[in-house]
């Protein structure tokens, strides 16, 4: 088994380097992990780096309770961001990760050649069916065309069996981001399979019920009563009343507002497995984010909260307008089913 685990993580870290990120020799690799990280994923993915043409820079902090701005003052900030402004790619690989945090922000404003990846505690298992068995180009192509007909929409309904029914509106001033293994030029990414909006503020409204919910047992399904872009009401047999005091304990305001919503389109994805990198780019879901957003998402301002949280919902059903684009879970637009069944036939 662990021979098997051995190939695994070379094999993911190969493609991560090569395939995707495209690394190029003398580039700096800087690679950030806590006590809760794979040590032997870190290793493998420092040797990928090397055999690459890169130079790997394996970075150990202390595990902070929060991800995000909340872990700031349990980093090393200064030093942190010291190098990670002169580095080519930064791969975010510690449990709490610092994704949205200070250090991140400032990586982002001064270092503007600057690859970043986040993948937090994911497991080699999760890492390979993110990461492996499809083609870039043809999950470039959906991706795209997915994105086109989103900004080409004024208003998104998300519906599911579950009870979900939620709708928002469209700001063409935001980011619409799309991640699809491709790594190679500076960018903001996280793992490829999925179509990124930022709702327009103020604007949704309806129930979200999710299926897992991150900090919350997944078996919970807890559901967000969402007033103009805000949750007023969190229901649920169990679990409830801890989410509520969870949120009201950040004593901030925008960490009740949504950030984002992913359309999630990762072909190696079908099922939650609880791992939230992966669970976030479920095929034919959705994922949530609420709290903070940066201005690269949000411009100009972004909206400034203490932490981040996402939940997600699968199976769901689309609307862009009236056109609907997934049935169910299973995408359904004319246009996208002939990229969709390459990607899940390969």
């Amino acid at each position: 088994m662990e021979k098997n685990f051995h190939l695994e993580r070379a094999r993911v870290s190969k493609i991560l380097m090569e395939d995707m990120f495209q690394i190029k020799p003398g580039e700096t690799v800087a690679i950030t992990a806590d006590s809760g990280s794979d040590s032997d994923i870190m290793n493998a993915l420092a040797a990928a780096a090397y055999a690459a043409g890169g130079i790997p820079l394996l970075m150990w902090v202390p595990k902070a309770k929060q991800s995000g701005q909340a872990g700031m003052k349990e980093w090393p900030a200064a030093a942190l961001e010291a190098a990670l402004c002169k580095v080519e790619v930064w791969i975010d690989a510690q449990s709490t990760v610092m994704l949205y945090s200070d250090v991140w922000e400032n990586a982002f404003k001064e270092n503007k050649k600057l690859r970043y990846l986040v993948i937090g505690d994911s497991t080699i298992g999760s890492l390979e069916r993110m990461f492996t068995g499809f083609e870039i180009p043809t999950l470039k192509a959906l991706l795209n065309k997915v994105r086109d007909m989103v900004m080409a929409a004024k208003k998104v309904r998300i519906t599911s069996a579950n009870g979900t029914d939620v709708t928002y509106e469209i700001n063409l001033n935001y980011a619409f981001d799309i991640d699809d293994g491709d790594f190679s030029m500076p960018k903001f990414g996280t793992a490829p399979g999925f179509v990124n909006i930022c709702p327009k503020l103020g604007s949704m409204n309806g129930t979200i019920v999710f299926d897992i919910l991150e900090g919350v047992n997944k078996d919970n399904q807890l559901t967000f009563i969402m007033e103009n872009g805000r949750i007023t009401d969190v229901k649920g047999h169990r679990g409830a009343a801890d989410f509520k005091k969870y949120l009201a304990a950040f004593d901030d305001e925008n960490m009740y507002k949504i950030s984002h919503n992913m359309l999630g389109l990762n072909p190696g994805i079908h099922r939650i497995t609880g791992e939230l990198c992966e669970d976030e780019r479920i095929w034919g879901g959705v994922d949530f984010g609420f709290g903070h957003t940066s201005a690269m998402d949000m411009p100009p301002f972004g909206q400034e909260a203490k932490s981040h949280f996402d939940g997600i919902v699968a199976s769901v059903s689309i609307f862009l307008d009236d056109i609907q684009i997934f049935n169910n879970g299973e995408v359904c637009h004319p246009d996208l089913k002939p990229l969709a069944e390459k990607l899940i036939n390969a």
